[in-house]
């Protein structure tokens, strides 16, 4: 049996007391907490109301869609969509612009893409320079969204490898070493 001790007057009361503050805190920290998270919910809610300016920029942004649909429509699957309207090449490979690719493709490329024909995340890089216009490499590199968005060949790509290429902000004269070296890894000497 356990046994009780007595405790004179002024401990029970300080027992008390005690038992009284720490139940008190304990009821405050409680509905603190449930008034901080109704808050947070009500702000929430509030942010993701509609209001009549979400209405207006969605009527202002359907004459944009159209726009791009007819777009789309002039789309020229040989050159891509970007600046590059030509890109002069020779038929002699450049090797210094070459390895200067290879720099930038193993830092910037290699993580996603094999210079073969496999794929990683990717579609492999091989053939690629004899299967696209070099305008078309020039355009994609720089400017990758756009073109998945118009490209009927990259968009079967990406139902493939389910990931959109990032732009990597490469400059033209780094997009031109790449396609260089994609030239390389072709064959061309």
């Amino acid at each position: 049996m356990i046994q009780r001790i007595k405790c004179t007057p002024v401990a029970e009361y300080i027992c008390k007391v005690k038992f009284t503050i720490n139940r008190n805190k304990y009821i405050t920290h409680s509905i603190m907490k449930k008034l901080i998270t109704l808050v947070i919910i009500g702000f929430f809610l509030y942010a993701c109301s509609s209001n009549s300016n979400n209405d207006q920029q969605t009527k202002r942004s359907f004459p944009e869609e159209k726009a791009r649909t007819s777009d789309a429509n002039t789309y020229d699957p040989k050159r891509g969509e970007g600046k590059f309207d030509a890109v002069e090449i020779s038929d002699q490979l450049d090797a210094k612009m070459a390895k200067e690719g290879e720099t930038i493709a193993n830092l910037k490329c290699a993580s996603c893409h094999k210079y073969t024909d496999e794929r990683l995340v990717g579609p492999g890089w091989a053939g690629v320079s004899k299967k696209h216009k070099p305008e078309w490499l020039m355009n994609f590199i720089t400017n990758p969204d756009p073109m998945i968005d118009k490209d009927p060949e990259l968009q079967a790509q990406l139902e493939l490898c389910l990931v959109r290429m990032p732009n990597q902000n490469l400059s033209d004269a780094d997009a031109r070493s790449i396609v260089e070296f994609m030239r390389q890894l072709d064959g061309v000497k």
